[in-house]
């Protein structure tokens, strides 16, 4: 590309040189024409000058002397004259011959510059291939290597031999997330399931963390954290019971950062909170816990307390 840019500015100079010589040799033409014309006119002056000299020779009026001097200076300026017309052809001829020459080098100067461009539009599309190529390998390099949709751990292997062969399809491996985002798996019993709603609070005691649970008594229980039901099945899971999601309680502290995916769990739904003597009359007369609606937008909450 360099050398194509290189060629392009030598066209331009010489195309410039060749306006400005053209242009020279024009004035030296021009220059010379009226050389010639001064020329002509003197020859045709010591002509008439020199046949008046003639007859008055001729007629014994004028001596030999001033004679021959008309004819003398006759000679001169018809050598003058075809001394000036072949300054003026030379000129000419250089004037055409600036066109001549400049043309050669203009089109030895194209010609390059075609040439060098063939080459770089070789080049170019030699250039495309190999990164068609190149694209081609790095894709199937690719296939080599099977990526997960995000970061995380290799779990379990399914698929152990080296260089055992799978189906589209097959499971490979079980990838766990690096930064999982954490939530709880409940299952609840039919019966259960009109008292759940989305936003409702859970109580989790996680395996591991020692916990001291007052049930009824949740502001005075150990070792829970809080969660919010996310997501509560439409239809049973497994045994006749339903799934039911829990996700961390932003306003409440939060999970142990030693929590595992797939730590065992136990869980309370937060009901209305009501008077002692009234869940004792509840329970007495195996009633069942008061079923409160979900709480629509700008309206206030119902106080919550443990329950089932």
């Amino acid at each position: 590309r360099r050398k194509v840019v290189a060629l392009d500015s030598l066209i331009a100079a010489l195309e410039r040189g060749q306006a400005f010589s053209y242009e020279k040799a024009v004035n030296k033409v021009r220059l010379y024409e009226a050389a010639y014309q001064a020329a002509l006119v003197d020859s045709t002056v010591e002509a008439d000058r020199f046949r008046r000299r003639e007859a008055l020779f001729a007629q014994g009026l004028s001596s030999r002397t001033e004679y021959e001097a008309n004819q003398l200076k006759l000679q001169q300026a018809a050598a003058k004259l075809v001394e000036k017309r072949q300054e003026l052809e030379n000129a000419r001829i250089e004037r055409d011959a600036v066109a001549v020459e400049y043309g050669e080098k203009l089109a030895k100067a194209r010609s390059d510059r075609n040439a060098t461009a063939a080459e770089v539009g070789e080049a170019e599309t030699e250039v495309a291939k190999l990164r068609n190529e190149y694209a081609s390998m790095k894709l199937r390099n690719e296939f080599y290597v099977i990526r997960a949709p995000q970061d995380g751990y290799v779990v379990r292997a399914v698929k152990q031999g080296v260089g055992e062969a799978v189906k589209e399809g097959d499971a490979i491996a079980i990838v766990q997330p690096a930064a999982p985002q954490l939530a709880v798996e409940l299952y609840v019993k039919a019966m259960d399931v009109p008292l759940l709603h989305r936003g409702a609070p859970v109580r989790l005691q996680f395996d591991g963390w020692p916990a001291l649970v007052f049930s009824g008594w949740p502001g005075v229980s150990v070792g829970t954290f809080g969660g919010r039901v996310a997501v509560v099945d439409l239809v049973d899971s497994k045994e006749g019971k339903y799934r039911v999601l829990v996700a961390p309680d932003s306003a409440d502290a939060p999970w142990p950062p030693q929590l595992r995916v797939g730590s065992g769990v136990y869980g309370w739904a937060l009901l209305n909170t009501v008077p002692v003597w009234f869940e004792l009359w509840r329970q007495v007369n195996g009633f069942p816990p008061q079923y409160v609606a979900p709480v629509a937008e700008g309206e206030p909450d119902a106080t919550t307390t443990a329950g089932k």
